[in-house]
């Protein structure tokens, strides 16, 4: 046992939403997403996933780009450097609980 504090402290509440943590994982695999493909992708309801991608603009994790591919009207989000922060921040938290759990002949 050490003095640190547990990893779980560290986690951040607005990355680690279910939801939340899914936007980010998937804009930052894709660079730019499409807000479709996320509501898909996560099973979300339009007016769900605008709440979520609200938090996570407001702290300045995602930016929401709206324009139109054709005729279209399509909205893009994409992962800030403080959003890609934010999750490599957050993984390493989830690693540090995971090498917890695990028995040593795991790791």
């Amino acid at each position: 046992m050490t003095s640190d504090p547990h990893p779980v402290t560290g986690l951040d509440d607005v990355v680690h939403q279910r939801v939340r943590l899914g936007i980010l994982t998937i804009a930052h695999e894709a660079r730019r997403v499409e807000f479709g493909f996320l509501r898909t992708q996560l099973a979300l309801t339009a007016g769900n996933l605008s709440q979520h991608l609200g938090v996570l603009e407001s702290a300045g994790l995602v930016e929401v780009e709206k324009g139109y591919e054709g005729k279209r009207g399509r909205t893009w989000i994409i992962l800030t450097a403080a959003g890609n922060t934010a999750l490599a921040e957050e993984i390493g938290r989830l690693k540090q609980l995971i090498a917890r759990f695990e028995p040593p002949e795991d790791r």
